[in-house]
């Protein structure tokens, strides 16, 4: 069953590729939606696919890439959305 979920890790996520990365991993899991930078220097997303795969995304985004250091990870489930591929705002 397709979800969408809503994300904003903060912590490192600036700068080191955590955009990219995330769009890599969600390509990977076959989830769709977007991400982008805020200016308070979290980034925010939101997320279309199986629950299993938004699992593995989420536990993907506590993390992060190598050079990110994640302090915190907001994820909420919100009304379904459709998306065409995972885009970088």
């Amino acid at each position: 069953m397709q979800k969408t979920c809503s994300f904003r890790a903060s912590g490192l996520v600036q700068g080191v590729f955590f955009r990219q990365s995330t769009q890599q991993q969600a390509e990977l899991l076959g989830i769709t939606g977007w991400v982008r930078n805020r200016p308070d220097g979290s980034v925010e997303g939101q997320a279309t696919g199986e629950e299993k795969m938004l699992e593995t995304l989420r536990d993907w985004l506590t993390r992060g890439p190598a050079a990110a250091t994640v302090l915190k990870l907001e994820w909420e489930e919100v009304k379904l959305q459709r998306f065409d591929g995972f885009g970088i705002r």
